[in-house]
């Protein structure tokens, strides 16, 4: 089989077969790695034509025991309901590993669940988006470590190159992966939002004529330089004024689950809650707060406002007045 670029495994994986199921876009990408890393995938998807196996069972009687099955589906009732079917047709001494963004909190039970079956498991947070098949993932892993250990050359094949404790991390008992994700997502809200609005000021500036090469020339050297920030660079490359792109943004829940669990621990997390609000307000139209905003303004300083209708700015406050 060809090696991705970045590849650097020995033979120890080589006898070594997996199940995978989900293969989306990063479930399909991941496939890929740990094929070119000479371990054997049994890939399963409800998409027949992406599809190694018809079925479930199908993907446990074409693995060798004990067996070991990442699941790689989106989170919630989809992961419940594919942990309970893998219980039906696994058996005991083998492993199961949740590579999904589940909630930190769905993994005890996930646990409970397959153990009084005598069946292992893991959670795994993974990093790495759909530029992980080249650069490899990062993994942040929960669970025991026999299972961990038992697990290990998949998981050198999918971190990148390099020492292992740059790109993988044992965090802890089970949910302590999930967890070190959510934690993770919540970081890379705030420095989003950070490199966003720092474009904004740089393009709203009538100085500062090419925007795109001053992000660009923080690519090296400066404090600010990262993966992000190249990224960001790579999309102003192909859509310099950002014209194909809606503002509107979503969240996938880690921020979320940061911010309640910040209110758990009586943590201050003021970036990362602004960044969370920011996407929901990337959403509104009209934001019926600030509508309130400008009303306010208007009744107790007679500032003036703009209509429903008006697409001009607003025209300025009346001088003198407070606000």
């Amino acid at each position: 089989m060809t090696r991705h670029p970045g590849h650097h495994r020995g033979q120890e994986g080589a006898d070594m077969e997996i199940g995978l199921i989900g293969l989306g876009k990063m479930g399909f990408n991941m496939r890929e790695r740990l094929r070119g890393a000479g371990i054997g995938v049994v890939g399963y998807d409800p998409r027949p034509e992406v599809s190694d196996v018809p079925t479930l069972a199908a993907l446990a009687e074409a693995l060798p025991a004990p067996r070991v099955v990442w699941v790689m589906v989106p989170s919630g009732a989809i992961t419940r309901d594919t942990i309970t079917a893998l219980g039906q047709v696994l058996s005991p001494g083998d492993l199961v590993i949740d590579g999904g963004n589940s909630q930190y909190t769905d993994d005890q039970p996930h646990a409970a669940e397959l153990g009084q079956l005598g069946i292992g498991y893991l959670d795994c947070g993974v990093s790495g988006g759909i530029w992980g098949l080249e650069n490899g993932y990062g993994l942040m892993v929960g669970g025991d470590v026999a299972h961990v250990e038992m697990a290990m050359p998949v998981f050198d094949a999918l971190r990148p190159t390099g020492p292992r404790e740059n790109g993988f991390s044992h965090a802890g008992p089970v949910g302590a992966g999930h967890y070190a994700k959510m934690v993770h997502n919540g970081i890379e809200y705030g420095l989003m939002q950070a490199y966003a609005e720092g474009y904004e000021l740089l393009k709203a500036s009538q100085l500062v004529e090419n925007v795109p090469a001053v992000l660009q020339g923080w690519s090296e050297g400066t404090v600010v330089r990262s993966w992000l920030l190249d990224l960001l660079v790579r999309a102003l490359q192909e859509d310099p004024g950002l014209d194909a792109i809606s503002g509107w943004t979503a969240d996938s829940g880690e921020g979320r689950w940061t911010v309640l669990e910040a209110i758990d621990h009586a943590v201050p997390l003021p970036v990362i809650s602004a960044a969370l609000f920011a996407r929901f307000a990337s959403r509104q139209e009209e934001s019926p707060a600030m509508k309130a905003v400008s009303a306010l303004r208007n009744q107790f300083g007679g500032h003036a406002s703009r209509s429903s209708s008006s697409t001009g700015p607003d025209a300025p406050g009346t001088p003198g007045s407070a606000d």
